[in-house]
């Protein structure tokens, strides 16, 4: 699994015109969206192991996490995470799960992160979604379990 990991201030999906997901920033006005990618051989552990590793990293001011100020996290499906661009100026998507191996895989990581007392949205897996967010930082970070 994959995650894009993102401090934010604010973080929103809509789907067809309709906002579907929304993070309130917390105490100290900080959240992350976190977007997910998922491969052919990745399964629950993996998903629990991510969800532990984004909770808990130090990204936010004075080197807290978001377990350590309860920040909300905002989990967004994206294959593309998966691709491959290194033959071509055409990305290869074959390393992404398909929707059956994924979809599953995604509500287990928001579900683990949920488990461990984080307040988690989600947006809306396989939707054509548009996501708007303010980067705080910025800070971005690609994290591979």
């Amino acid at each position: 699994m994959r995650a894009l990991i993102q401090r934010v201030t604010t973080a929103a999906v809509a789907v067809d015109g309709a906002e579907v997901a929304r993070i309130t920033p917390a105490e100290d006005g900080h959240g992350l969206l976190v977007l997910v990618g998922v491969t052919h051989d990745d399964d629950e552990a993996k998903a629990a192991t991510l969800a532990r590793k984004v909770w808990t990293m130090r990204i936010l001011e004075d080197e807290r996490s978001a377990s350590d100020v309860d920040a909300p996290i905002l989990v967004v499906s994206q294959f593309t995470l998966m691709a491959d661009t290194r033959k071509s100026r055409r990305p290869s998507w074959s390393a992404a799960a398909p929707r059956p191996i994924a979809e599953p895989l995604v509500d287990a990581f928001a579900n683990a992160l949920r488990d461990l007392g984080a307040t988690v949205e989600t947006g809306k897996f396989g939707a054509h979604m548009e996501v708007s967010l303010v980067n705080d930082g910025p800070v971005t970070l690609l994290v591979d379990v």
